[in-house]
């Protein structure tokens, strides 16, 4: 189903029982703290209250791996603020997925090659077996399928979900 709105402050969410969210953005593709965080603050609170106000009573959400409200790092304080938001909002259920740098193809969404972060995810790949789990790049695929599974079995409350906990077996 698709929503096609001019800005996520205009969406509304159709009648539904959960919700999923891996919306985000990177510093250099926004071009600004402020553009940042109109994506991964504004919009995913937006939506998150325009899901809730449907009648929405679980929520998966794909924050970010060092998420904190307070921490010094702006990209981890954003994620942090966004979920201490989205958790005053009520849903029955919440599970907040944390992945470390996520790996997969992005050409599908109409994304540049990061060669930074292929890099990253190349030289990870080789040092997987001494890095720690919860450190290892992990693909979006996983990431997904550990949401989607650990919100099923999350009856109510909040969990956080580390990406250690995401890789597969």
């Amino acid at each position: 189903m698709n929503h096609l709105v001019e800005g996520f402050a205009a969406f509304q969410a159709p009648a539904v029982d959960e919700v999923f969210i891996a919306l985000g953005t990177t510093l250099k593709v926004a071009g600004s703290q402020q553009a940042f965080r109109a994506v991964d603050f504004d919009a995913v609170l937006a939506m998150t209250k325009s899901a809730r106000a449907a009648g929405a009573r679980r929520l998966g959400i794909v924050s970010a791996m060092g998420a904190d409200a307070k921490s010094s790092v702006f990209y981890n304080r954003i994620k942090g603020e966004m979920e201490a938001a989205v958790s005053r909002l009520g849903y029955d259920s919440m599970v907040l997925a944390r992945p470390s740098l996520l790996s997969g193809d992005r050409s599908a969404l109409g994304q540049a090659r990061r060669s930074a972060e292929k890099f990253a995810a190349t030289t990870m790949r080789l040092l997987r077996p001494l890095t720690p789990a919860n450190y290892r790049a992990i693909e979006a695929a996983d990431v997904a399928a550990a949401l989607v599974s650990t919100l099923q079995n999350t009856p109510s409350g909040q969990k956080v979900l580390l990406s250690g906990e995401m890789q597969p077996r």
